[in-house]
């Protein structure tokens, strides 16, 4: 069923998007990062220190992580101390095959983060804007007998009202819906169940081994989401790699609320007073293509009132 929990080591996404290199590959190959699409915006990629300031996060919270791999697009963050014994600079174009590069989707980079060289067995998945909020241990993620936990947010007839949306709405159901339904269709087809809880946007929780058993599993399904270059609403989302576990008994399932796992909106303020009332457990402040330039500065302010402190993962 699972093994003892050994070392855990913590798996980031990170991109700077104000490079300009960087900026004039993406716009070569898939169009101008400035316009407002929830698949391909500006939010999506830009830079706001958030690794920085979660990495300040690590060192006061989680100071057990074993190793911390950094996945980017051939880039390294100018304040990083790189020689750092537990910080390892991973080019994504290293895991993803080539058929997908280049790769502007982090949902194809997620399918080969159980490739990543060295990776332990447990470990930590995070997009660079999730943070420990409090201090947490690895009994926060993993039971006793080693099965990952699944954070989802409760959603009661989640799949009648998707189809309600796709059948019956004159607007379409948004990119981030559709790839999740894929991905719990994929998964009710072959174990007859069909998870209605939604992902709850934060870090999450992994058994390599089982990663790599599903991806392996669903491969035929998987394959047309690696080519494409930039999000699209025929992916097939990481959720698959909860689900699936679930399903086989190999993950344990925990629903959560704003106290345990919340994600803010940067955009609108009602979550900062969110984040105030509850003190979760965890945290994603979240870009958006709803967000400005101003909604990013009070991001950035938050999080350095938050985490002043400067880490040994900085120059």
């Amino acid at each position: 069923m699972g093994e003892k929990i050994g070392k855990v080591d913590l798996v980031y996404l990170w991109v700077d998007g104000k490079d300009p290199k960087w900026q004039a590959k993406h716009d070569a190959f898939v169009g101008n990062i400035r316009k407002k699409t929830m698949a391909d915006c500006e939010g999506r990629y830009i830079n706001n220190d958030e690794l920085m300031y979660n990495l300040r996060a690590v060192a006061q919270y989680a100071p057990w992580i074993n190793n911390i791999y950094i996945v980017t697009d051939d880039q390294v963050p100018q304040w990083l101390e790189i020689s750092h014994p537990k910080i390892h600079i991973v080019n994504q174009n290293d895991i993803i095959p080539i058929e997908s590069q280049p790769c502007f989707n982090s949902t194809v980079i997620e399918h080969f983060i159980c490739d990543i060289p060295g990776l332990s067995e447990h470990f930590l998945y995070a997009n660079d804007d999730m943070f420990f909020n409090r201090p947490v241990t690895p009994n926060d993620f993993f039971t006793e007998e080693g099965l990952p936990i699944v954070r989802l947010k409760r959603r009661h007839f989640r799949k009648q009202w998707l189809w309600l949306k796709k059948h019956l709405s004159n607007r379409p159901v948004s990119t981030y819906n559709n790839t999740i339904d894929i991905s719990a269709s994929m998964v009710e087809r072959r174990y007859g169940k069909y998870y209605q809880g939604k992902p709850h946007h934060n870090i999450d929780s992994y058994s390599k081994s089982e990663y790599r058993h599903v991806r392996d599993t669903f491969m035929k399904d998987i394959v047309p989401t690696l080519t494409h270059h930039k999000r699209a609403q025929d992916d097939v989302q990481r959720i698959l790699y909860q689900y699936a576990p679930l399903a086989e008994g190999k993950a344990v399932l925990r629903f959560v609320g704003p106290d345990e796992s919340l994600r803010i909106s940067i955009n609108k303020d009602k979550y900062y007073r969110q984040y105030a009332k509850n003190n979760p457990l965890l945290f994603c402040i979240n870009d958006s293509e709803y967000a400005t330039d101003e909604h990013r500065k009070k991001a950035h302010d938050f999080l350095s009132r938050r985490f002043p402190d400067k880490s040994e993962f900085e120059k």
